[in-house]
């Protein structure tokens, strides 16, 4: 596998999170603080999250696809994008996973 597939998950796993956390806030100060400007705010951060998240959906399923991940674990991937912060926590999960991976077949290459 390509360093460069497992960056752009990262990537967008990071993107998602951001605006999935950024959208509730936004989500409170519009519904429980009744703020000025959230309904704004949470309806431009609300389309980005959308449109980014098909992409994260991409890349996510991509990874999962070179990796051979079992279906359940695609779909925890996956909806990772969908619940605040879970996106941090999966994405590390996975990179520490695809790391140790890549330093206990290190050896064996250098080997050959």
């Amino acid at each position: 596998m390509k360093r460069s597939v497992l960056t752009r998950y990262r990537v967008m796993a990071y993107v998602t999170g951001v605006l999935l956390v950024l959208l509730t806030f936004g989500m409170i100060g519009k519904y429980l603080l009744d703020m000025d400007g959230a309904a704004d705010f949470t309806q431009m951060v609300s389309i980005a999250h959308g449109w980014l998240y098909v992409l994260y959906l991409v890349f996510a399923f991509d990874l999962g696809s070179k990796l051979k991940w079992p279906v359940k674990k695609q779909i925890w991937v996956l909806l990772a994008g969908t619940v605040p912060t879970a996106a941090f926590f999966v994405e590390r999960r996975i990179s520490r996973e695809l790391e140790a991976a890549a330093a206990a077949d290190a050896p064996a290459t250098a080997g050959a």
